[in-house]
């Protein structure tokens, strides 16, 4: 299979062709479901066989019952859960078939890292990268948002000023590359430690997704909110002055002419272009 990633003037070009679905947690599964029902549509509706990977959780068997009850509930014509909770288990024999026929994978919340550690470079992940290039749809929420992009938080305070020890970060899948993504945003207060990760790669986009709240990104890289909170983007391409080179790790952060957006449903960006727009003007 050749390589896909590549790049275009600057642009955020992922490795695939399919449409990603990135939830900031939390989202609604009682009521209106709004974004899981998206989800569905975006799988094929009463046509989609999704499957639910669990591996960040500590809990895989209760809550991939519950996806596949809401998920099968909202019209999926298969929900199928898939365990993988170990390195063994990543790279068994079988274990890529879970994808084979699959029109939407779904990664649950949890701990990233974990998802990370076990998938990475596994059978599975080739498996979840083959189906995204034929065009499958790939869903995260929480911690299955924050694996989406090259570079990841793993860890931060929520609750400092902005500062150098505020995150800790790796890498991630990378199906958006150029952009790092922060969950449960606005509920967690989480804009401190964002801020410090633009600070220190100013090339990439933050994006910081509040609950029940997820970007609809389409292949030519250009996303719509959907959900009931907003979306912040933090820009730092243009940023004039930073000490976050000479300062020490638990110094305030200084960070200059930062972008910054905040987008409820409704609106959406150009990620290519880092522009923001209302829907249907993109």
């Amino acid at each position: 299979m050749p390589d896909c990633r590549y790049r275009t003037g600057g642009g955020i070009i992922g490795e695939g062709t399919g449409n990603l679905l990135v939830i900031g947690g939390n989202e609604d599964k009682q009521g209106d479901c709004v974004i899981l029902r998206k989800f569905v549509a975006m799988a094929g509706g009463r046509d989609a066989m999704i499957a639910v990977v669990t591996t960040a959780t500590e809990h895989p068997d209760e809550t991939g019952e519950e996806y596949r009850d809401i998920l099968t509930g909202l019209g999926a014509a298969g929900v199928n859960v898939v365990s993988v909770v170990n390195r063994q288990a990543a790279n068994a024999r079988h274990s890529d078939s879970e994808f084979e026929k699959c029109t939407g994978i779904f990664f649950t919340g949890g701990d990233q890292l974990r998802l990370t550690s076990i998938l990475g470079g596994s059978e599975v992940d080739a498996a979840i990268r083959r189906a995204y290039r034929r065009g499958v749809v790939i869903a995260g929420t929480s911690a299955g948002a924050s694996v989406m992009s090259d570079t990841m938080i793993v860890d931060g305070s929520s609750s400092e000023t902005p500062k150098k020890a505020a995150l800790s970060m790796a890498n991630g899948m990378g199906l958006l590359e150029e952009v790092v993504i922060d969950q449960h945003f606005a509920q967690r207060g989480r804009i401190n430690r964002l801020l410090a990760a633009v600070a220190q790669n100013p090339h990439i986009l933050g994006v910081g997704i509040d609950e029940d709240t997820a970007l609809v990104i389409s292949p030519r890289r250009d996303f719509e909110v959907i959900g009931s909170q907003t979306v912040t983007v933090i820009d730092g391409q243009r940023v004039v002055h930073s000490n976050i080179s000479e300062s020490q790790r638990y110094d305030p952060l200084a960070l200059t002419n930062v972008i910054l957006h905040i987008l409820p449903s409704g609106y959406g960006y150009d990620l290519k272009r880092r522009l923001p727009h209302e829907r249907g003007q993109g």
